[in-house]
């Protein structure tokens, strides 16, 4: 079980699958109550972190794209589309409960670079200083495997943990559109069971991870998998739980047993 009570900056990652039905539109409601509970765990005393997906399926949709594109400038004007649309829903609903937050877009180049790197760092942290909910997400108009000098993350599982090192974070919490990691394929396997806890990442737990995700995604299992080794190498615990359940996040905060936990330690009861 997770020791709350050492938990003070949490990071929060929900993906695409989380954000939107399969027809690539927001799902309001669903965006709705994370936001209110992001917001009430705030002004709880948390300093909270949003790393969300979902720019470019969002900006497909309201482009009017059929399915997620795959020709490179198209991809990066849905996302430079979706990021908008994504920004203006998160900072309406927001401000609504008197939060603010600020937009924060990133690739790797500004990771690998010391100086780079120190200077989000100290953004990250003036930002929660004042209170304000920082949401990151990969700069898809630009990060792209295609261009030399720039390199991308991939998926936003990677990108949150390298968030949750940076802000140096007390959890990382990803959402996923199942309960957490399972010793088989549940959509396949109705018998499969959940990994409550995983202290070491070995070969058979990648077994376990799969490969891909949804559709509108771009990463499953296996990409948490490599997520968490980042923060279990930082003594960083995280936890993959499902996005779609109401009142999620307070059964976490609440020290209840929720999905798959990855710590090296056990926690004495």
């Amino acid at each position: 079980m997770l020791n709350i009570n050492e938990i003070r900056r949490i990071v929060v990652k929900v993906g695409t699958s989380t954000l939107t039905y399969d027809n690539g539109k927001l799902n309001i409601r669903r965006i709705e109550r994370l936001v209110r509970t992001i917001s009430d765990l705030q002004n709880r005393g948390f300093e909270m972190v949003l790393v969300s997906s979902g720019a470019v399926t969002v900006g497909a949709s309201k482009l009017g794209l059929t399915e997620r594109p795959r020709e490179l400038a198209v991809k990066q004007a849905a996302a430079a589309v979706g990021q908008c649309e994504l920004m203006h829903i998160y900072d309406k609903m927001f401000l609504e409960y008197g939060i603010n937050v600020a937009q924060i877009l990133l690739t790797r180049e500004n990771i690998i670079d010391d100086d780079q790197r120190q200077n989000i760092h100290n953004t990250f942290t003036a930002l929660m200083r004042t209170g304000a909910v920082p949401i990151v997400n990969e700069n898809d108009t630009v990060a792209t495997a295609e261009l030399k000098h720039i390199e991308n993350f991939g998926d936003n599982d990677t990108l949150s943990a390298v968030v949750a090192r940076m802000c140096e974070a007390d959890l990382l919490i990803i959402f996923s559109d199942i309960d957490g990691l399972y010793d088989s394929d549940p959509r396949k396997n109705p018998q499969a069971k959940l990994i409550g806890h995983v202290p070491k990442i070995d070969a058979k737990i990648r077994r376990m991870a799969g490969g891909a995700g949804s559709s509108h995604g771009t990463g499953g299992m296996a990409t948490k998998i490599t997520a968490a080794e980042l923060c279990m190498d930082a003594g960083i615990p995280m936890l993959v739980a499902n996005g779609s359940r109401a009142g999620v996040l307070y059964d976490i905060v609440d020290g209840k047993s929720v999905g798959t936990l990855f710590s090296r330690e056990v926690d004495k009861p």
